[in-house]
């Protein structure tokens, strides 16, 4: 989906269930986000993010036959789709392109 970008955090999601790859449910993916921004990430916030990347055909999710979640549930395992990698992808390459050549000092951030 040409032109397709991801806000803040549906970026992190992206990425964490990116890293994850077939270990990427709900909890493995709050660790992911929480231990690379160091920054606490609410359970409401994650699902209702995930719900939306999966409305907007960008995750797909599905109960696995693995183990069993915390409450006895079957995990739910996220996966990007095609459109879900284009997104993520043009996302990157903008800010690549935004931040390129940039000091962060000389921008009075370091």
């Amino acid at each position: 989906m040409p032109g397709s970008f991801l806000p803040e955090f549906e970026l992190y999601v992206a990425l964490a269930v990116a890293r994850l790859k077939d270990e990427a449910y709900g909890a493995a993916v709050r660790r992911e986000i929480e231990s690379r921004t160091e920054r606490p990430v609410s359970v409401g916030a994650l699902y209702t993010t995930m719900a939306r990347l999966e409305e907007k055909g960008f995750l797909l999710s599905a109960p696995a036959e693995r183990e069993p979640g915390r409450r006895g549930r079957p995990r739910k395992y996220y996966e990007l789709t095609d459109e879900g990698r284009e997104a993520l992808r043009h996302s990157l390459e903008m800010l690549g392109r935004m931040s390129e050549g940039l000091s962060l000092a000389d921008a009075g951030l370091a």
